[in-house]
């Protein structure tokens, strides 16, 4: 029994470990230009040794890997949400969580590319995201809130176009708005 205390705090301190490295490379990766984060300054973040950080993550492709892979599991979870008062309302709210996943995605996929190419299994997630967005646009859909004769791709590639656009979120959020608009049924009001 005295072997299972021990271990178990182990685990947990490997946890807590791995969820400070997490928090610290994303937000590292947020307020520097990602190639120039190294693998030290996110374990001096982190408040963790260059050892634990290498025992979590070997290297620089499976932090990333990781992190990529948790912002598309956290945008397939937020689809369950169902953050909103009306079936329109929640699917606004996780096509706005899209947005701003497209934006973080796109300089982890830009980075994550320098250390693989666009076939491995870790870009796999674009079924997952349309898988998890399907419910939403059919609820407002069948609630005749959303125009019937769009799928879950086109509303999809609608957002991804428009987050393409440079600028910052003040100058991307209205424009996103207008274009959500354009997805309620003729005759419908706002959220």
């Amino acid at each position: 029994m005295g072997d299972e205390e021990p271990a178990a705090r182990r685990r947990s301190d490997a946890e807590r470990n791995r969820a400070k490295i997490l928090a610290a490379a994303r937000t590292a990766f947020v307020d520097e230009a990602l190639d120039g984060v190294s693998m030290a300054e996110v374990a001096r973040r982190a408040g963790v040794g260059m050892a634990t950080l290498y025992r979590n993550f070997p290297g620089r492709r499976e932090l990333l890997e990781t992190l990529f892979t948790d912002e598309v599991d956290g945008l397939c979870v937020a689809a369950t949400a169902g953050e909103g008062e009306s079936p329109v309302a929640a699917l606004t709210v996780w096509l706005h969580r899209f947005a701003a996943f497209l934006s973080s995605k796109h300089r982890l996929a830009a980075e994550l590319l320098k250390h693989t190419d666009v076939s491995d299994p870790v870009f796999g997630g674009r079924d997952r995201v349309l898988d998890a967005g399907r419910p939403l646009l059919a609820a407002a859909q069948a609630a005749r809130q959303v125009r019937t004769d769009l799928s879950i791709e086109q509303v999809l590639d609608l957002v991804l176009a428009v987050a393409t656009i440079n600028g910052e979120d003040e100058y991307i959020g209205p424009i996103l708005d207008t274009a959500l608009d354009g997805l309620r049924s003729p005759g419908t009001g706002g959220a």
